[in-house]
């Protein structure tokens, strides 16, 4: 199925497991252009498809109420291949207490080419749809405060409402929670139909 409205061929759609390459593919790329001097630059090195793959397969696997993993799928070749997996996203029960809030928006992945043309806007609205038919009303994500992409959650409406140290890959970094209490508006922002 195709979307006319924005961005044209782009479709949103649960994952399932044998669509894991694809979004390690995703997970990886994104991974080595957003965080090159936020994190070390060894660590991005040493990433590799196929472990991250297994660990999708098993995010794409778990089907309970308020929890999986979305794809973004170009079927039109926009700006990959036609069937090219562009973007990704994995949500669920919050991992870490923030008050008020009970779900968590776990990743969010788009492919360099796929930013800028809503596909983001539209894996998180499919999300917060999915959260509020489990009756997951509000939620937070978690990223670090030196990622540029960070303003887009506050562009979706979302509230800086908490700061915390974390040590990853043997760097001391800094994480921003920003949470939305009420899913709905956020659940809205979807344009065009999702393929369930």
């Amino acid at each position: 199925m195709t979307d006319s409205a924005f961005p044209s061929g782009i479709a949103i759609r649960e994952a399932r497991a044998d669509d894991a390459p694809g979004m390690a593919r995703v997970h990886v790329q994104s991974w080595r252009s957003t965080y090159p001097g936020l994190i070390p630059a060894q660590f991005l090195v040493n990433l590799a498809e196929a472990p991250a793959a297994r660990r999708w397969a098993s995010i794409a696997e778990a089907r309970a109420p308020g929890q999986g993993a979305l794809v973004a799928v170009d079927v039109a070749g926009v700006v990959a291949a036609p069937g090219t997996i562009v973007g990704i996203s994995s949500f669920g029960t919050r991992r870490v207490a923030v008050q008020d809030h009970a779900g968590e928006f776990h990743a969010l992945y788009l492919l360099d080419d796929a930013k800028g043309r809503g596909i983001g806007r539209r894996l998180m609205a499919g999300m917060a749809d999915r959260m509020l038919a489990a009756g997951i009303r509000s939620a937070v994500v978690w990223c670090l405060r030196d990622n540029p992409s960070r303003w887009f959650y506050e562009r979706l409406g979302g509230i800086r409402l908490a700061e915390r140290p974390i040590r990853f890959a043997a760097a001391d970094l800094v994480e921003i929670a920003y949470g939305w209490r009420d899913l709905t508006p956020l659940a809205r922002l979807s344009a065009g139909p999702e393929v369930r």
